[in-house]
């Protein structure tokens, strides 16, 4: 099985580049706005977009991304919503890998085998659901993974030699590194623990480690992108997308600043390997 998540950073590879995995919220802060940042993200400069599916207990989030997750909520996004936002995209980008990430209770709740069939005709290439440990990997993990579907899976700093080899068994794509303990939106307390813990995971696997949580700017970006294989932005990115609003609606400048944003992180990772 060769994914567009498997062909891109294989490509970057080849380049000695590292990848820009860009999360956003599905429909934050109201669903044009939402498709519209979806949009515009590859010509932003990401690499893979991680796109968050709103969820009204998202227990790895920190404030920004819990607030962006009830934005969407109230512009009224739901799950068939997003893979409707994904069609959307595809109808003009083929290429660019999308992960769904989020929490199993909406799929649970949906249906499994409805939801991975509709989530690959839809253009969905993986997903990463952040409290389906290795354990459960029944539930969704491998009926994933038969369709066609990468499953990626988290490591942290606590997930120890023993601990890897079963995270690992079924991981597919990418590994994602989470660079700290806590929620999104903390900061990295040391970047060389970082690359030792990156180097530490491709002892165990030949698959890529994108490294999360914590990177906020263009410096950050090219310090762990000379580490890893790619870094994943998002609680910076929601952010934006919250301050940009005028009595809670998209102004002119929601899309910008979070294209801003991007273009900044991308070249952060360009320099990070020079």
């Amino acid at each position: 099985m060769t994914t567009r998540i498997d062909r891109r950073l294989a490509e970057l590879k080849a380049q000695n580049r590292p990848a820009l995995a860009a999360y956003v919220m599905a429909g934050d802060p109201d669903l044009a706005t939402g498709q519209a940042i979806l949009n515009m993200l590859p010509q932003a400069g990401a690499d893979i977009i991680e796109l968050g599916l709103p969820f009204s207990d998202p227990m790895a989030d920190g404030v920004a991304i819990q607030l962006g997750g009830q934005r969407a909520l109230a512009a009224g996004q739901t799950l068939t919503g997003v893979l409707g936002m994904v069609e959307e995209f595809r109808r003009k980008d083929e290429t660019t890998p999308i992960v769904l990430m989020g929490y199993y209770n909406p799929i649970y709740i949906f249906g499994v085998d409805r939801f991975i069939a509709m989530a690959k005709e839809a253009g969905i290439d993986g997903m990463i659901i952040v409290d389906l440990p290795a354990e459960e990997d029944d539930e969704l993990c491998k009926p994933a993974l038969a369709a066609g579907l990468n499953f990626i899976r988290l490591t942290t700093p606590t997930t120890d030699d023993r601990r890897l080899p079963t995270v690992l068994e079924n991981t597919s794509g990418f590994v994602y590194y989470v660079s700290m303990n806590g929620v999104t939106g903390g900061a990295i307390a040391s970047r060389g623990a970082v690359g030792d813990a990156v180097e530490r995971i491709k002892g165990h696997t030949d698959l890529p480690v994108i490294v999360g949580f914590g990177i906020k700017t263009a410096d950050d970006a090219a310090e762990i992108g000379r580490h890893a294989d790619g870094i994943a932005v998002g609680t910076v990115l929601v952010n934006a997308v919250g301050t940009s609003l005028v009595d809670g609606k998209a102004t002119e400048k929601t899309v910008a600043a979070v294209r801003d944003l991007v273009a900044d992180l991308a070249g952060g990772l360009r320099r990070a390997r020079v």
